[in-house]
C-alpha cells in the first residue's frame, strides 16, 4: 500500500458524493448536482477527515441575506491548520459565523449514519482501509 496525500482523500471523497449521500436537509432546500458535489457533504466529510487526521471538528452557522440557512462542518487539524474540504458548495453569498469545536458523537450517528458509512465505504473503495473513528 502506498501512503496517501491529502489529494488522495480529497479526490477520493470527491468521487464518493453523490444525491444519496447528500444532507436530506439540503437537499430538501437545492436538490444535488453534480455541478455542485460538495452540497450537502459537510458533516460526514469532515466525519471521515477526522477519522484518517483527529484534530477538532468545527461547527459554523449558515446565514445568506442576513437569515439562519443552517450549519456547516469543517476540521481543524492537530496541529491548528482549519480544513475545509466542502467550502466551495456555498456560491450565492452564504456567510459562515459563529465557528465552535464541537464533541465527536460517540459510536454510531444519531443521524447520517447511513450516509457516512456509505461514503467512507467508497473512499476505502479508492483507498483502501481508513483508520477507526475516534
Amino acid at each position: 500500500m502506498r501512503p496517501w496525500t491529502l489529494l488522495d482523500l480529497d479526490k477520493a471523497l470527491r468521487a464518493g458524493w453523490a444525491a444519496d449521500t447528500c444532507s436530506p436537509s439540503d437537499i430538501s432546500h437545492v436538490p444535488w448536482q453534480p455541478e455542485n458535489p460538495a452540497w450537502g457533504h459537510c458533516d460526514i466529510t469532515a466525519l471521515i477527515v477526522h477519522d484518517v487526521f483527529g484534530g477538532d471538528l468545527m461547527l459554523g452557522d449558515v446565514h445568506q441575506d442576513g437569515r439562519p440557512q443552517g450549519f456547516h462542518w469543517w476540521n481543524r487539524l492537530p496541529n491548528g491548520v482549519e480544513l475545509d474540504l466542502t467550502r466551495e458548495q456555498f456560491r450565492n453569498g452564504q456567510v459562515i459565523t459563529g465557528a465552535r469545536v464541537i464533541e465527536r458523537p460517540p459510536g454510531p450517528l444519531p443521524r447520517r449514519w447511513e450516509e457516512y458509512l456509505l461514503l467512507r465505504g467508497r473512499v476505502e473503495e479508492r483507498l483502501g482501509p481508513l483508520p477507526e473513528p475516534s
